[in-house]
């Protein structure tokens, strides 16, 4: 681990960029931050000045589950970032682009708890279980690093890159569903953006939040019932800004859809 003086620089780096709405260069370099764990350390630095500031965790973000992404990355794993419940905004409202600095959108599947999965052996059956419903969402990410020229511990440092986020109104049962096969339409200002499919999500997006339920359990902050998951992008990120209206339709799971102002 690189030494207290340069997480905690790093970390405030990034929250002063954040408030600044000012991009930065990447901390990797600037502060030596080269591994994973301290990377995960400069987040947890800013996540609990989060929850000393009063702000509530409202579940976790899965990032890098794209095979091509890991292969173009170097890494074998996916990521992990924390939610926040003052990052959601609701079905159809405005999302408020001002706190954001270099916003893309990615369309996912969000799976909510109903039971707490606080084992690091957590089995795809228990996780099953643990899902009361799973919804369509989009995932509004945002990086401090100047032009998107992120390394993995510069994305892992800065939260995953996380930034906000939007539900569907549609609750749907895991119940005979395959989300493997689920697919998805992107639509940006009503013209098509990206198309995916859950098979792009680490084969299922079901792995991912498993991988991500013993992750969790395993750095001691394991997932509670009412979690939110945003379980990773089934399709390309698409830049946004202010003015531009989105719309993810699914397959089976329906619709969530937002403007930018």
């Amino acid at each position: 681990m690189k030494n207290q003086q340069n997480l905690d620089a790093a970390a405030k780096a990034i929250l002063d960029a954040r408030v600044q709405r000012q991009p930065i260069g990447r901390i990797s370099e600037r502060f030596e931050i080269t591994s994973l764990a301290d990377a995960y350390a400069v987040q947890e630095i800013n996540t609990q000045l989060a929850l000393a500031e009063g702000r509530r965790l409202s579940g976790r973000k899965i990032g890098l589950t794209s095979l091509a992404v890991q292969q173009q990355l170097g890494v074998d794993q996916p990521d992990f970032g924390m939610l926040f419940a003052d990052m959601e905004y609701q079905d159809g409202g405005d999302v408020d682009t001002g706190r954001l600095l270099q916003p893309k959108a990615e369309g996912e599947i969000a799976f909510v708890l109903g039971r707490d999965l606080p084992h690091a052996d957590t089995t795809i059956s228990e996780l099953m279980r643990a899902v009361d419903h799973v919804l369509p969402a989009l995932e509004i990410v945002d990086s401090v690093i100047q032009d998107w020229k992120i390394t993995l511990v510069d994305t892992v440092a800065d939260n995953a890159s996380s930034g906000l986020y939007v539900l569907g109104k549609t609750p749907t049962l895991l119940s005979a569903l395959d989300l493997s096969l689920e697919g998805m339409v992107l639509e940006k200002n009503n013209s098509q953006a990206a198309i995916g499919v859950g098979a792009a999500c680490m084969g299922n997006p079901l792995d991912a939040c498993l991988w991500l339920a013993r992750v969790m359990a395993k750095a001691g902050r394991p997932l509670r019932a009412g979690d939110v998951l945003l379980s990773g992008a089934l399709g390309p990120m698409v830049p946004v800004e202010a003015g531009d209206r989105l719309r993810l339709r699914l397959s089976r799971l329906g619709t969530v859809s937002c403007r930018f102002v």
